[in-house]
């Protein structure tokens, strides 16, 4: 069997839907981090983590929604499976983690005086410029992809 004929017959994944993820993934991580460096003028690898602009899940899952919506249309099924995660994911990182937060600052204030225990990450989430942020990023790493790989 050619190489064509197996992609035909769905026994070989196109590589966009791959490295799509995977780019988004990687832009958004560099961009955050550069982004926090510049604003703590300082190497910012202690602020690696949930939080910050862009937001890296919704840059990853709005990637792969526009893919699937370039590729294959906004008719196809994929395309509302892609946004239903998304939504439920961008929705986590705007409400539910920045809840969880805002738990921890009242928490670390309560306990500030014990030293029973390390302080809890307080920077979770994200604002709705940050989810905004992710959210064309991964709009335009999919673009690139998708124009770059066919």
């Amino acid at each position: 069997m050619r190489l064509d004929s197996l992609a035909d017959a769905g026994l070989i994944m196109d590589f966009s839907y791959v490295l799509t993820p995977f780019l988004a993934w990687l832009v958004a991580g560099v961009m955050k981090f550069t982004i926090n460096s510049i604003k703590a003028r300082q190497l910012a690898f202690g602020l690696i983590g949930y939080g910050g602009l862009p937001s890296n899940h919704s840059t990853i899952v709005s990637s792969m929604a526009a893919l699937i919506a370039l590729k294959e249309g906004i008719a196809h099924p994929a395309f509302g499976v892609a946004i239903t995660l998304a939504l439920i994911v961008i929705l986590d990182a705007s409400s539910l983690r920045r809840q969880v937060g805002k738990h921890a600052v009242a928490i670390n204030y309560l306990t500030a005086a014990s030293k029973a225990s390390d302080p809890l990450r307080e920077r979770m989430g994200h604002t709705r410029i940050e989810v905004a942020a992710g959210i064309l990023v991964g709009i335009g790493i999919a673009g690139a992809v998708s124009t770059t790989l066919g």
